[in-house]
């Protein structure tokens, strides 16, 4: 039996039932509340805590260059504030890109065989890394090749988001998916916070201090290369495929004729591009606009300001712990309402931010006292600047949750509106679109990644050569940009009358 997805995409097959050796899983039936409640859901939550463990993993090595930018000048690399955002835009353009490439492994080579492929290829980022900061000699262009690789990453989410998708039942993939991401995204935190401790950079709160033997970036790769390794044994081990979640390149591929995985992508980029792109680039913001080093490029000179190091993590961490919130609300509400005011919130925080660099004095390049006094200014303002911003960071993991949840509940919609009730042709639909939707979360997350390339770009304009003008020129950019993603949510999803709207999505 075969069906034609109501988007007009090819005929979707039923997955051959047939086992296969390792672990397969050829009986899986997450809708049946018999099987779900005896059978699938001890096996789905092991399945999503290791998919979490790899997640956060592939997670701090994309965003490792994200904070130790921001040392490579205190261990004797002379780059320019242009040269070490571009470092910190690179991974999460390569991150984008091969999102694609790695939502259909999963469904070619199985959700358990791809999560150990790749997590081992999270060592190619982490040796080269370790490599490349221990050499004072290593070029510009090689970093930024290496930097390149820490991609990996960015592409474990999409494949990992995919795969949990086909675990749970429709009432719980808002709950689970954004579980998933949330331990995920809790990467980007960690990473932050315990990176600068590692090398030696920064202390922790008073409880732990900086190494008085200098700055060794090197000391961070090694540990993350030991959990690569803890990864893959654990997928080897404790994960499972499901033959379901079969399927050929050419039916995943169907859903970039679905205008709406287009529509989805682009607010996808006002939610999850902003945490990912705000998570890179707020370490660099605080440290050129709350912070100045006497001696730049001198390896050991003082600075004066704010440290970067004790408050840049505490973005990525509030928008990773709402993201459960905002797909729990989707589940309950409606992923579209919940997206809506996820976007009003942005708008009305981004406003806020650009109120706050409006009190900011530029700090001067030369004399000393009037360093100090612009620092101290700006010092008196940092508490508002950050709260404002920790306002935008939960929007983004509200947003996050909620839009991941119309995905699935989009292309279910479909299936229910285009089959009858209780027959087969409703069953076949339904996995359908359950296939449709996992290959739609590669596609929307490697588009709404590219905000996590944008943002850092756009923090470093070209067209302004001061650092406090660009911030203002970028947030006023993005203010126009969350606008545009509230007016399409609101029309498309919400407005009554429309097609999904009295879905419910």
């Amino acid at each position: 039996m075969t069906l034609t997805s109501p988007s007009g995409a090819p005929p979707l097959a039923p997955a051959p039932d047939r086992r296969r050796r390792g672990r397969w899983i050829a009986d899986w039936r997450p809708e049946d509340p018999d099987f779900w409640e005896s059978t699938g859901a001890p096996i789905a939550r092991r399945n999503l805590v290791w998919s979490i463990f790899a997640e956060h993993l592939g997670f701090s090595v994309w965003l490792i260059w994200s904070v130790s930018s921001a040392f490579l000048v205190a261990q004797g690399f002379a780059f320019s504030p242009q040269q070490l955002f571009l470092l910190v835009a690179i991974p999460n353009l390569v991150g984008a890109l091969i999102r694609v490439p790695y939502t259909l492994a999963v469904g070619r080579f199985g959700g358990r065989n791809w999560t150990m492929v790749s997590a081992g290829l999270l060592l190619v980022p982490t040796l080269g890394f370790a490599y490349a900061v221990t050499r004072p000699d290593t070029p510009y262009w090689l970093f930024c090749v290496i930097a390149a690789t820490a991609g990996f990453g960015g592409g474990n989410f999409a494949s990992s988001m995919a795969n949990i998708n086909f675990f749970y039942p429709a009432r719980l993939k808002g709950a689970a998916l954004g579980l998933n991401a949330a331990g995920g995204n809790l990467g980007v935190a960690l990473i932050q916070l315990c990176l600068p401790v590692l090398v030696g950079g920064a202390g922790l709160f008073g409880l732990v201090r900086a190494s008085e033997g200098g700055v060794h970036l090197e000391r961070a790769a090694w540990v993350y290369a030991g959990f690569a390794v803890v990864a893959v044994l654990a997928a080897l081990f404790r994960m499972d495929n499901l033959a379901d979640a079969r399927a050929d390149t050419r039916q995943q591929l169907s859903v970039l004729r679905h205008r709406h995985t287009w529509v989805l992508a682009l607010l996808y980029i006002g939610t999850f591009g902003s945490f990912i792109g705000y998570s890179a680039a707020l370490p660099l913001l605080i440290k050129l606009n709350f912070w100045h080093q006497a001696g730049p490029g001198v390896p050991g000179a003082p600075g004066i300001g704010i440290e970067f190091a004790s408050y840049a993590f505490l973005g990525a961490l509030v928008g990773s712990v709402t993201r459960p919130l905002g797909g729990h609300l989707a589940d309950r509400y409606g992923g579209a309402r919940v997206t809506l005011l996820a976007f009003a919130g942005l708008v009305l925080g981004t406003l806020g931010i650009l109120g706050t660099l409006s009190l900011l004095t530029p700090i001067p390049t030369t004399g000393v006292a009037a360093q100090a006094a612009a620092v101290d200014a700006n010092a008196a303002v940092f508490p508002l600047f950050l709260g404002v911003f920790l306002l935008v960071f939960a929007c983004t993991g509200i947003g996050n949750g909620s839009t991941y949840k119309m995905i699935p509940a989009l292309h279910r919609a479909d299936a229910v509106l285009a089959t009858a009730a209780g027959t087969p042709e409703r069953e076949l639909a339904l996995l359908g679109g359950t296939r449709r939707s996992s290959a739609a979360v590669g596609i929307i997350g490697a588009v709404g990644a590219l905000g996590g390339f944008l943002i850092p770009i756009t923090f470093n304009s070209p067209w302004v050569s001061e650092p406090l003008a660009a911030t203002r020129s970028a947030f006023a950019v993005f203010a126009a940009c969350y606008v545009l993603c509230l007016v399409v949510t609101w029309a498309v999803y919400c407005r009554r009358g429309q097609r999904y709207a009295e879905a419910g999505i």
